[in-house]
């Protein structure tokens, strides 16, 4: 009997050479479709969904690009839609649970963990592959060359350890530190024309936090209208809802309780129920208990002695009146993000029943009132129960060009709370890039055997990240690599890539710097994924389930 009649007739199998060629034809796919996004001159991506409504997404975030495919690719679909976050300090043990062999999910990962770096760590990738190509082709074997990138990956980031620099202990340079990172993040952001205003908010909320990593307590509000230069940072919670008619508009010392639970009184809570009255007096009758019911409800919700509440689901007026009557705020279809974060900020919890007032934990701040923000009328709340609680409200042109500042700016934040923490600072601009570059060079003159190849084809790999943030910035990448390469034979050297001026500038003055843990992430990450996908040897393609199988 034939082996290949093992698989059902429509299943598809490729071994050897075939598979492993489908692997890297894959991720380097990938990593070609965003590398002309990388850099302070990358270009941006229209995405157009297909669903109703065709909605449009302007970006050159890679994660968001990423998200957005749908790959077919058998190798990208390996560990396809595992986005679990892991603690960066065992990043490289567990990496291999998580990476998505085209780097789509290495990308998720790495935004959901750092915020940044996700282009270059698919950039990085796809190079890697792109090299050990030329090695199989060259009759290297797969283990031979994950030999050789391990030894690779350790070498370069022990000489980014020996480089870094940390000024934890001086909070004046800290900070100068965070704003560098910050404004080199956001540099290649649509908000890079305007990258101090908003390193300056990033910076200033993400201090808030006294090195909290969650970001939960900084709100993002986008409101139409006004120029991005219009954002600002406001101390708080600001809810994007309405005070109602009646309602008193400033509460001072407020006692809040956030709920989800139902406050209509026209609907009977059966599916499908109907009732027969042979009468209007007794549809009255109906009518008067539904009140009655509802009055015990809110009497209940009075009970617990606040003067605001927040309800998650409408509020209808026969509630909405009872309340404005006993002088509480009453704020309906509160988006469930929207409560969960008030809840959170003013210490409270959300409850859905009210029997039993001293199990309810109630939220609390000093003062809730009506805003403007444009034409726009909002609720804030300031003096909330969580100090390091603020809001930033980003203003701009259209819905396009506020969803990606605020995809701009969540980068921004996480990479500077990730920092916070880990407070080792590199400089920016390739610098990291040509450093391990040449340090993974030397590695390989002394490495006797084929891993030497595998080692010096590394080197080569790093080297594409700045020679792309030159190509997306229309210079002349082969001279500007050269005069790098030069630049870092002398010892300390701080030469990187400015793209401003088109030429090799110093990263010390220019003030371009990045956090050691996005490119200890980037690095690790890449020379993971590569590895995972360097190891595949066949793929098999499962025949399609008929409807007959089901049954």
């Amino acid at each position: 009997m034939g082996v290949e009649r093992i698989f059902k007739d429509e299943a598809n199998e490729e071994k050897g050479e075939r598979a492993r060629m489908a692997s890297f034809v894959g991720a380097m796919a990938i990593a070609d479709l965003v590398k002309t996004t990388l850099g302070p001159k990358g270009m941006d991506k229209i995405l157009q969904s297909t669903g109703r409504g065709r909605e449009v997404t302007v970006t050159n975030d890679g994660a968001t690009i990423l998200k957005s495919l749908h790959i077919d690719n058998p190798a990208a679909k390996v560990l396809v839609g595992i986005l679990i976050t892991v603690d960066l300090l065992q990043w490289w043990v567990n990496v291999l649970l998580l990476i998505c062999c085209n780097g789509s999910d290495i990308s998720k990962v790495q935004d959901d963990e750092v915020g940044d770096g996700t282009t270059s760590v698919v950039v990085l990738a796809g190079e890697l592959l792109r090299e050990a190509e030329k090695l199989v082709a060259a009759k290297i074997h797969p283990m031979t060359i994950i030999s050789g990138f391990r030894m690779a990956a350790e070498c370069a980031r022990d000489a980014l350890l020996q480089k870094v620099v940390d000024n934890k202990e001086n909070a004046e340079k800290f900070k100068s530190d965070l704003m560098k990172i910050a404004m080199t993040t956001l540099s290649s952001k649509i908000l890079s024309q305007d990258k101090e205003h908003f390193g300056q908010l990033a910076v200033d909320a993400v201090m808030r936090l006294k090195g909290s990593t969650n970001l939960e307590s900084i709100q993002i509000i986008k409101k139409p209208g006004g120029s991005l230069k219009d954002s600002f940072l406001d101390e708080g919670f600001i809810l994007d809802k309405k005070i109602g008619i009646g309602q008193p508009k400033r509460i001072e010392n407020a006692k809040i309780l956030v709920a989800n639970t139902a406050m209509d009184t026209d609907k009977v809570k059966i599916y499908g129920a109907r009732v027969r009255v042979d009468s209007m007096s007794k549809a009255a009758e109906i009518e008067g208990a539904e009140k009655q019911k509802m009055r015990e409800k809110v009497q209940k919700i009075i009970a617990h002695g606040i003067n605001c509440f927040v309800n998650r689901q409408l509020i209808y007026n026969f509630p909405e009146e009872l309340f404005a009557d006993a002088g509480i705020l009453a704020i309906e279809h509160a988006d469930f993000d929207g409560i969960e974060r008030l809840a959170l900020v003013t210490g409270g919890e959300i409850a859905s029943t009210f029997d039993n007032p001293e199990s309810v934990k109630l939220g609390h701040c000093k003062l809730i009132e009506e805003i403007m923000i444009g034409e726009d009328k909002l609720i804030h709340f300031s003096g909330v129960e969580m100090g390091q609680a603020c809001t930033i409200v980003l203003r701009g042109a259209s819905h396009h060009v506020l969803d990606e500042a605020e995809r701009s700016l969540h980068d921004a934040l996480c990479v500077l709370s990730q920092t916070v923490n880990d407070s080792r600072v590199l400089f920016g601009g390739g610098w990291p890039e040509m450093v391990m570059a040449k340090e993974v060079d030397e590695l390989a003159r002394k490495t006797p055997g084929k891993k030497s190849h595998a080692i010096e084809a590394f080197s080569r790999a790093l080297v594409a990240i700045p020679t792309t943030i030159a190509d997306n910035a229309g210079l002349d990448s082969a001279e500007l690599i050269a005069q790098l390469r030069a630049e870092h034979q002398k010892e300390g050297c701080p030469a990187g890539i400015d793209v401003i001026s088109g030429s090799v500038g110093d990263m010390a003055e220019l003030g371009i710097s990045e956090s050691f843990k996005v490119k200890q992430a980037v690095l690790l990450s890449a020379t993971e994924a590569a590895e995972m996908i360097l190891r595949v040897d066949e793929i098999i393609t499962c025949a399609p389930r008929r409807r007959e199988d089901r049954m």
